[in-house]
C-alpha cells in the first residue's frame, strides 16, 4: 500500500511538472520527491523486517537489517 502510494504522488507530482512548466519549481518538487523515496523504502522495509523477525532467528534478522543499512548508506554515496 504504501509504495502504491508512493508511486501515485510521483506521478502526480509529474503531471505538476507538466502544468507548471517551470524549471524552479520542479526542481523543488524534485528535491521532495527526493526525500519521499528512502523514507517509503526503510517503511516498507520496516514492516517486512516485523514480519519476518517472528518466523526467522535473530541473527538472520540482524544481517537482513545490515543489508537494508548497507543500501541506505550505499545509495548516499
Amino acid at each position: 500500500m504504501l509504495r502504491i502510494i508512493s508511486g501515485c504522488l510521483e506521478i502526480g507530482t509529474a503531471f505538476l511538472f507538466l502544468r507548471l512548466k517551470k524549471v524552479e519549481a520542479a526542481l523543488q518538487l524534485n528535491a521532495i520527491l527526493g526525500l519521499v523515496g528512502p523514507i517509503i523504502f526503510l517503511l516498507v522495509s520496516g514492516l517486512g523486517l516485523i514480519s519476518v523477525a517472528v518466523k526467522v532467528s535473530p541473527f538472520k534478522v540482524v544481517l537482513i537489517a545490515l543489508g537494508v543499512l548497507f543500501i541506505v548508506i550505499g545509495s548516499k554515496i
